[in-house]
């Protein structure tokens, strides 16, 4: 080795002594060695999947990013915002215990627990009445958020042995689900739909109307138009002043999409510790599995049923059984969480492994969307698995009564218009006509109209009669 270099490594083993004897920590840092489509590869570094870290070069601002695997010793890393500008050779480092990142001509903070980058978002009392994105910062422009304490998105998952039953009946609002479709306190339902077909409209009535302490909102891969409009015109003064909506519109990074859903159910999750009862509302959870689907494709997973890489169908459940009812009963999760059926079909990869895991499910209509009827609830695909634990066994009887009427006239509709069908020739049939367009008034809702729970019950009763269960 030539004097010179023997200095330079003198000089830099006395710079590293002196940092360790004095409590600093080590920098560990890598390279930026390929960017191809969604995913940065980083070499020289090694850092657990999902801590943070930040992309840098000497002319622009770092771009937070998350690793998301790895392959040897090259780090697979998606980032959080825009990579326009990085090169080959741009430095990766974990994040720091405070970033400040850019956005907007304001400066904002990202904790992290640790060297490592854990990342912590603030939740607490000061988010109520407020729109942040899926890192926490206030898109409302009402100044910086108070009040809040910083915690990390993933917590200890509830043992199932420690979670209270679903017993008690939560009122909706919505007089056909109130009903035919009773909500338990705690459950977790989905809202199974196509586009445009009402789920924003009816995830509104919901927010305004449901008996909750706090109604926590991700709206997750929509479209950024129907952000401000989901919250001035659906949720409106009384629903968003116990809201916190949580935004990360499908312009943004898939990184961030699937972050929102997580955000919004960690600050649901510390709203249900403090013994609250919360309502989530999650549109939508198909977006979710978009995002991860292409985080995994993109880091090399193959792809499986329609496209969607196998860990999709792994990240549901783990984002869903979050929710629920708290530890030894102490505050409850009670979740809707849309579903997006492509084309209507109710086969769908996603739509049938989230019927799987949810404790029921509400479809969506699109010919009776068609047809002005609002909400577009098809009460004889939906239902709900928790009913019968929570209403009196007489509302269970008179809600299945009800929907063997109805279905009995939906088998037989076609007869009744085109005028083949004589009455008295089916008992059955003749009193579902008779009792048709009560039935039909009765599902049908404005979406400024509230339907308490008890109210519902007797309109139901008196629609059909208290007579002997329809065979």
């Amino acid at each position: 080795m030539n004097p010179e270099a023997s200095c330079k490594w003198q000089n830099f083993l006395r710079d590293a002594t002196g940092s360790v004897r004095s409590g600093c920590t080590l920098e560990v840092r890598g390279t930026l060695t390929r960017l191809t489509g969604l995913v940065l590869e980083a070499a020289g570094i090694r850092m657990p999947v999902g801590s943070q870290c930040l992309v840098s070069m000497k002319s622009q601002p770092a771009v937070l990013a998350e690793v998301v695997g790895f392959s040897n010793d090259r780090a697979f890393l998606m980032p959080a915002g825009d990579v326009h500008g990085l090169s080959s050779g741009a430095s990766v480092i974990p994040a720091p215990a405070y970033v400040a990142v850019p956005r907007l001509g304001e400066e904002r903070k990202l904790e992290a627990a640790s060297a490592f980058g854990v990342l912590r978002l603030p939740m607490g009392d000061g988010l109520l009445g407020r729109v942040v994105d899926a890192q926490g910062a206030p898109m409302d422009r009402m100044g910086p958020i108070v009040d809040v304490t910083s915690l990390p998105l993933d917590r200890k998952q509830i043992n199932a042995m420690d979670r209270a039953p679903v017993r008690n009946a939560l009122d909706t609002g919505v007089r056909a689900i109130n009903a035919l479709l009773t909500v338990g306190r705690g459950q977790r339902i989905g809202l199974f739909s196509g586009s445009g077909v009402g789920k924003s409209v009816l995830l509104g009535m919901m927010a305004r109307y449901t008996q909750a302490d706090v109604i926590v909102v991700g709206l997750i891969g929509e479209r950024g138009r129907e952000v401000k409009e989901f919250i001035e015109d659906i949720l409106g003064t009384q629903g968003r002043a116990r809201s916190v909506v949580v935004a990360a519109p499908a312009d943004a990074p898939p990184l961030l999409r699937m972050q929102g859903a997580a955000y919004a159910t960690a600050i649901a999750e510390s709203f249900r510790d403090k013994g609250k009862h919360v309502l989530l509302l999650m549109d939508s959870l198909t977006r979710y599995a978009m995002a991860q689907r292409e985080i995994a494709l993109a880091i090399g997973e193959p792809p499986a049923t329609k496209g969607y890489p196998p860990s999709c169908f792994a990240k549901l459940p783990q984002l869903v059984e979050r929710s629920g009812n708290g530890l030894n009963g102490v505050g409850s999760i009670t979740a809707f969480y849309t579903v997006l059926s492509e084309g209507d079909d109710q086969q769908d990869p996603i739509a049938d492994a989230a019927r799987a895991i949810l404790d029921g499910h509400i479809v969506l209509s699109r010919s009776l969307a068609e047809s002005g009827h609002f909400p577009a609830i098809d009460v004889e695909q939906s239902a709900s698995r928790v009913m019968h634990n929570v209403v009196p066994r007489d509302h269970f009887e008179m809600a299945r009564r009800f929907k063997a009427i109805n279905s009995r006239y939906e088998k037989g509709r076609d007869l009744v218009q085109i005028g083949a069908y004589v009455n008295g020739s089916d008992p059955g049939l003749d009193e579902s006509i008779r009792l048709h367009e009560g039935m039909v008034a009765f599902l049908q809702q404005d979406m400024f109209e509230a339907a308490p729970l008890g109210p519902s019950v007797q309109r139901m009763m008196a629609t059909i009669g208290r007579e002997e269960a329809f065979p």
